[in-house]
């Protein structure tokens, strides 16, 4: 038999035994994020492409072999956001908010990058990302990082290890690129095709490279943080300073560099040893010169972003039961009558109690079958209503995960002893 409809290769459905996670994933980091005065912003998750040529940079893996281009009815070519921080810049630009103005901004949704689909890798995926507008100094830098330990901290994620770079100004990285490429170019034999490919037009991505056989090749090359000048060293150890005293732990990483043309400066990655191969969940950095880069005037800018199913996968592993969803009360309706009248006593409670999850049996069905879907729910507590009960204006109460007995109450007590069974 032929197959139906499939959803798209790298594209996934977040089915509703996982979706808990991923809202106490969203709840947890929007809160921390109010904590800290961030506002949330949202935008489009279409964009002129001429936006991420211009941000992201031509020679770039992303523009050149992975982003949705596409053109409209219009003859205008529009891409879906691969990244979230050129849109974020965009709407800023926009709508005034950097003129003399500080921003704290985040955001949230899918991007889309045609990239070939594994573990921790698809083609749309789900970020959080953080933006800040008009701070040059450490102090921002340092904030974002200290931001993100106390999200995980919040999250109970254990054991993510935080990398740290400077990639200078752009002049600094300038010149730095230029002793690179001669350095590479003298050992061009010992490249491998990607290397070779990406040498003239993004070096430093070579860096980064994950292939052992150039482990070595790559450990010997020159160092940009032996290249970087008073004011980015000073920059880079007043971060160190803010972390060091607030015990944050880090490594210093030389070979970290971002795939993104905008950064400058301050660069860090969180990281997992527990996700194979793609074990960045969060990374970020400062790109103060990509405003007046789309056009605008000088500010300086530092943000990150987050990768949610890269973070929902360590949940699962670390946290499975985080966010659990589990209903509080079943209703056991026995009975036309009891189905109507159970509705409205539903309606009741969760005016009375809106912090409790309240399903009630709707379909039909007998009292087995319905105590299974009871069961399954997860409730705590079924509430029985029947003839006998509706004849007498009471409910029953039955516990499902203990032995606590079986009580008849009236309707006009429920609220008071459900509030004495889940005061806790």
């Amino acid at each position: 038999m032929a197959k139906g409809i499939q959803a798209i290769r790298g594209m996934h459905d977040v089915l509703p035994e996982r979706s808990p996670l991923w809202q106490f994933l969203e709840r947890h980091v929007a809160a921390v994020l109010a904590a800290y005065g961030y506002r949330e912003i949202r935008m489009p998750i279409l964009e002129m492409t001429e936006l991420f040529r211009r941000s992201i940079g031509e020679v770039t893996d992303i523009v050149e072999k992975e982003m949705y281009t596409f053109d409209d009815r219009n003859g205008d070519s529009l891409t879906l956001r691969p990244e979230g921080t050129a849109g974020c810049v965009r709407a800023a630009m926009e709508h005034g908010l950097l003129h003399n103005q500080v921003q704290r901004l985040w955001y949230r949704g899918p991007m889309f990058r045609h990239e070939r689909p594994q573990k921790g890798r698809y083609r749309q995926f789900h970020q959080i990302g953080v933006e800040t507008f008009g701070m040059p100094g450490p102090d921002i830098d340092a904030e974002l990082i200290l931001m993100t330990a106390r999200i995980w901290q919040v999250m109970g994620l254990p054991d993510l290890e935080l990398q740290l770079n400077s990639l200078g100004t752009p002049q600094e990285r300038a010149a730095y690129r230029d002793e690179l490429v001669a350095y590479l170019d003298a050992h061009h034999d010992q490249l491998d095709e990607d290397s070779r490919r990406r040498l003239h037009s993004n070096p430093l991505r070579i860096l980064d490279s994950k292939n052992p056989q150039m482990r070595d090749l790559l450990q010997a090359a020159p160092s940009l943080m032996s290249r970087l000048g008073e004011g980015s060293k000073g920059h880079l150890d007043r971060v160190r300073a803010i972390l060091d005293k607030a015990g944050v732990v880090y490594v210093m990483n030389p070979r970290l560099v971002r795939g993104l043309d905008y950064y400058s400066l301050t660069v860090f990655e969180w990281v997992s040893d527990r996700l194979g191969a793609q074990g960045t969940v969060c990374a970020g950095g400062r790109y103060d010169g990509l405003v007046e880069q789309l056009g605008g005037r000088s500010i300086p800018a530092v943000g990150f972003a987050m990768g949610l199913e890269r973070l929902v996968a360590l949940l699962e592993e670390s946290s499975p039961e985080a966010g659990a969803a589990a209903i509080d009360v079943y209703l056991v309706l026995l009975g036309d009558a009891a189905a109507q009248e159970g509705l409205i006593l539903a309606e009741e409670l969760r005016t009375a109690r809106p912090d409790l999850r309240i399903l009630s049996n709707c379909g039909g069905g007998g009292t087995k079958a319905q105590f299974k879907r009871a069961d399954r729910s997860g409730a705590r507590y079924a509430l029985v209503m029947g003839d006998d009960e509706l004849a007498h204006g009471t409910v029953a109460l039955k516990a499902l995960r203990s032995d606590e007995p079986q009580l008849k109450v009236g309707r006009d007590q429920l609220g008071e002893l459900l509030q004495a069974r889940f005061a806790n």
